[in-house]
């Protein structure tokens, strides 16, 4: 396999900018991608749960990935081509490679609680597009739950290249480790960015820095770094809206927290609704106070 492992570093899973017709806005979404590179994030992952993946068209959806790289390069651009089925996940890949994408981020099969059988198979056939496969591992959503030792065959049979681990179990990275010492762990949630950085973490699949990048880049950089004097008073400013990227309203929040830091965050499609008043009040509360700090 090759060293490059575009990968690694801060990718942003970008939220996506809606009209107030809820149409995508590709100009907007565009300049969103260039300014997080700009705010020093390594790439975006669109298409993923954050960019509403699941409420577009084939061709909105499509359209996204081809704007992300025309806005970035696509060596920097890793879609999420999560799909009910393994043939379709793989068409999204193929998708992705033609687009100029140099990896892509897969979800395990998630119509269903899937067997490992069934899992291995879902990995395979989408490592045959050609492109190198960060699986995704959310048994919150999925109810399948790619434990160490699954993560570990499905490396050593080649279908994957690293995963993006949102268990919130900080454990399993020692393990991942111990089995798969070649396979890349990325932060799958924010809020526990600190714990997996000084476990290890090539990168992180990241939610916040949509809203505040400059701060969340130099959190992860110290935390890899292991300049806990920088990183762990940062974390503990920044967790309380960090937490927000493990809830289940995540995509309302970070929305949120876009427009109160003079991004455009907007509304979600359904059936995602507004924030109840008392989460809205504490996400702007908090949002406030960073962005009052200089975390913006």
């Amino acid at each position: 396999m090759t060293d490059h492992r575009p990968w690694r570093g801060v990718l942003v899973a970008t939220a996506l900018p809606l009209d107030d017709g809820l149409s995508v806005d590709y100009d907007r979404y565009a300049e969103h991608c260039a300014w997080l590179v700009e705010n020093g994030c390594d790439g975006v992952v669109p298409n993923g749960s954050l960019g509403e993946y699941q409420v577009l068209t084939p061709e909105e959806r499509a359209r996204v990935v081809e704007t992300a790289v025309a806005a970035i390069g696509g060596e920097r651009v890793m879609p999420g081509v999560a799909a009910y089925g393994s043939a379709e996940s793989r068409r999204w890949a193929e998708q992705a490679g033609e687009a100029g994408c140099h990896a892509v981020m897969l979800l395990p099969p998630n119509a269903y609680r899937a067997d490992e059988r069934s899992v291995v198979a879902h990995y395979a056939e989408v490592a045959g597009s050609g492109l190198p496969v960060v699986a995704y591992n959310n048994p919150i959503d999925t109810k399948v739950d790619l434990v160490p030792e699954l993560l570990a065959r499905l490396h050593g049979e080649g279908h994957i290249q690293g995963v993006k681990e949102f268990s919130g179990d900080v454990r399993r990275a020692y393990r991942i480790a111990e089995l798969a010492p070649e396979l890349d762990l990325l932060i799958g949630a924010d809020d526990v960015l600190l714990e997996l950085a000084v476990a290890g973490a090539k990168g992180w699949v990241a939610g916040y820095p949509n809203a505040l990048p400059r701060a969340c880049v130099e959190l992860y950089r110290a935390a890899v770094g292991g300049d806990l004097d920088t990183a762990l008073p940062l974390y503990r400013q920044l967790h309380p809206l960090l937490r927000w990227d493990s809830r289940v309203e995540f995509v309302q929040a970070i929305k949120l927290s876009m427009d109160l830091a003079g991004r455009h965050g907007g509304p979600c499609r359904p059936p995602r609704t507004a924030l109840p008043p008392e989460q809205e009040a504490a996400v702007r509360a908090a949002t406030e106070k960073a962005v009052a700090a200089g975390l913006s």
